[in-house]
């Protein structure tokens, strides 16, 4: 059913396993399709709560390079498009009314460093990098914005956005995007035993809990998305997106040319 993922299931627990390791997890279009029907299917399920982490060496490296050449080509109504399905992959992960838990393996970046950091536990392993690097290739890191402002505080947010440096696994967890540093050979394994913590509490008070920090905040999130997802649209129409992009296929440095 699913090729850019695995989903294995039991009657607590399910784990969502990001599976394009020769692209290093890197998020296509079917990729978020696929991860939205997966967690529409966990969400009819039984199951308490979610581990999701990446095959290979790569948690996920952000969006897909075939992905990103495509972009270039499309008209700025499939433009708008394409930013809703992102902005509503993530809006679906913060919401996600059973507890998702990251389990980052390797590096995350862009795309995958929001999938990473808005599951409401992030563990890491200490060679696991994030960052936000879409401003250099003169993209924009609009829609996870919003809810890393919200997440790590406007200081903070604007250090990671405005450079698009990659920091290691400590520094996102002084920063509050990681709870846990664990070594590779313990991470499922810490994964697992977060997971029965969650299970042997009282899963309605759990789900109320969820719903009850999500739904302060809905309004907010929901009006800034909208924003976000016209911003990702616009820049895709600069010269500078269209530079970047082409001296990131092309392996080269770009030159910049500013708005005009």
């Amino acid at each position: 059913m699913y090729s850019t993922l695995l989903l294995e299931r039991t009657d607590t627990l399910a784990t969502i396993t990001l599976n394009r390791p020769e692209k290093r997890n890197a998020i296509s279009a079917q990729m978020i399709g696929e991860l939205q029907t997966a967690l529409d299917e966990i969400e009819k399920s039984h199951v308490r709560v979610v581990i999701v982490t990446g095959a290979g060496k790569a948690f996920c490296a952000g969006m897909d390079l075939e992905m990103l050449a495509a972009i270039a080509q499309q008209t700025a109504h499939e433009n708008q498009e394409d930013s809703r399905r992102m902005a509503r992959m993530f809006r679906r992960i913060w919401s996600f009314p059973r507890p998702l838990i990251a389990a980052v393996n390797g590096h995350a970046l862009a795309g995958g460093c929001g999938i990473a950091t808005l599951c409401d536990f992030t563990i890491a392993v200490p060679e696991a990098k994030f960052g936000y690097t879409e401003v250099k290739i003169g993209f924009l890191p609009a829609i996870v914005s919003v809810f890393l402002t919200r997440q790590i505080g406007d200081k903070r947010a604007r250090d990671l956005l405005l450079t698009g440096r990659l920091i290691e696994a400590q520094e996102a967890k002084e920063m509050g995007l990681v709870n846990e540093i664990v070594a590779p050979e313990k991470l499922m394994e810490r994964a697992h035993e977060l997971s029965e913590l969650l299970i042997s509490a009282s899963p309605s008070s759990v789900a109320r809990a969820k719903r009850l920090l999500t739904t302060a905040e809905a309004a907010g999130i929901d009006a800034d998305l909208e924003r976000a997802v016209l911003e990702n649209a616009r820049i895709r129409c600069t010269p500078d997106f269209k530079e970047g992009l082409a001296s990131f296929l092309e392996k080269r440095k770009p030159v910049w040319k500013g708005d005009h």
